[in-house]
């Protein structure tokens, strides 16, 4: 019997500095015993709140179910003790998998190799079981097995998502550097809006942050253009709970106002890539955008502005990076102007990717949350508008 069965323990995977957030949010899906861990949350599910989770987290990047673990001091053990398990269980040979793979502190030292073991193991179980193999399939596999070996003990998990979790399928159309779904999620939970005050995005590129908040508004699950998820191939899956699941959520559903949720941004190409993802969602027509400049907004208190703009990084390499700061220091000096006089009686939130430039904005900084934005360190920053 696999580990999962046994206990009913997952494992989220989260990015850097998320942990506290994804914690939030599982125990609000029903996720109980929930402990966080580095870029991750161990947590205890039904079924049902497995299904729940994978279709409407929104800060999580996966979840993954523990098979065996065991202590790991060679790559012939892993070969072993993978080849030990009742594969056809999870897979058959006319399906296609892919193993992702992390090594640390450990004999074995090298993630594609153990991952290549891992993957032998497979192909020659079902050999001598069948007399045919699976295939591999990087890009898009029916299966995806997670393989982690940590001072030499190793966990082989299945990976119930099926596939990176951020990826909504909303983006139809894009801007270079768009920020990831999960960290525009997270950094929505942050400021707590709950859509009793107008959201404001002035610099909303194709779209991730003002559709973020659309999904929250409007409870619509994270995964609702996701037509596979990985659970499907686990031996104890049930189509009549993943039904009711489903079904759930949509009676959950609830309309955003017109206008409550909006954005702008300069660039045209945004404001169309931002109009075609929104289109692709329910009620995504009632969020406002327009080309403009944040200098020609008119006022609009009591708001929550909410954005991440332009910070000279993520774009060029590093030697070209900030050839020009004090065009950003001006963006910057600008945006506090434009808060300070537009935006009375709100609340801003602003990503910055370099630390400096908020020094720029010119206003009290009331709170500097620390993130990630991929490698960035980045910090959100807080201003209240009085």
């Amino acid at each position: 019997m696999f580990e999962y069965i046994k206990n009913h323990r997952f494992f989220a995977q989260t990015q850097r500095r998320l942990e506290p957030i994804a914690r939030e949010e599982l125990q609000e899906l029903g996720a109980t015993q929930c402990e966080e861990v580095y870029c991750g949350i161990h947590f205890k599910a039904s079924r049902e709140i497995l299904y729940r989770i994978n279709y409407c987290a929104r800060t999580i990047i996966r979840v993954l179910a523990p098979l065996t673990r065991f202590d790991c001091p060679s790559d012939e053990v892993l070969y072993k003790k993978a080849a030990d398990i009742e594969w056809l269980d999870l897979l058959s040979p006319d399906q296609t998998f892919a193993v992702d793979s992390n090594v640390s502190d450990s004999t074995i030292t090298h993630s594609r190799y153990a991952a290549l073991r891992f993957k032998d193991a497979i192909v020659d179980y079902f050999r001598k079981k069948t007399g045919h193999r699976p295939n591999v399939n990087t890009a898009n596999p029916d299966i995806r097995l997670n393989l982690n070996i940590q001072q030499d003990t190793a966990i082989l998990s299945f990976d119930t998502s099926g596939g990176s979790l951020h990826k909504r399928g909303y983006r139809l159309a894009s801007v270079p550097a768009p920020l990831q779904e999960t960290l525009a999620a997270a950094i929505i939970r942050i400021t707590g809006w709950t859509g009793d005050q107008p959201f404001f995005d002035p610099f909303c590129g194709s779209g991730t942050l003002v559709i973020e908040a659309l999904m929250k508004y409007c409870r619509i699950p994270a995964g609702i253009h996701r037509e596979h998820f990985g659970f499907f191939n686990m031996p104890d899956f049930s189509p009549q709970l993943w039904s009711q699941e489903k079904k759930r959520c949509a009676e959950n559903l609830r309309i955003c106002p017109k206008g409550l949720i909006s954005g702008s941004d300069i660039d045209p190409k945004a404001v169309k890539a931002s109009i075609r993802n929104l289109d692709s969602l329910p009620h995504g027509k009632q969020v406002r955008i327009a080309r403009g400049d944040f200098r020609n907004q008119g006022k609009i208190g009591g708001c929550m502005v909410v954005s991440n703009p332009p910070y000279g990084f993520r774009l060029q390499p590093k030697e070209e990076q900030r050839e020009n700061p004090s065009d950003l220091f001006q963006t910057y000096k600008e945006l506090g102007d434009f808060l300070k006089q537009n935006c009375k009686g709100s609340t801003a939130y602003i990503l910055c990717g370099d630390k400096e430039l908020t020094k720029h904005i010119g206003l009290k900084i009331s709170r500097r949350i620390p993130l990630f934005n991929g490698p960035i360190d980045s910090r959100l920053v807080k201003v209240e508008l009085y």
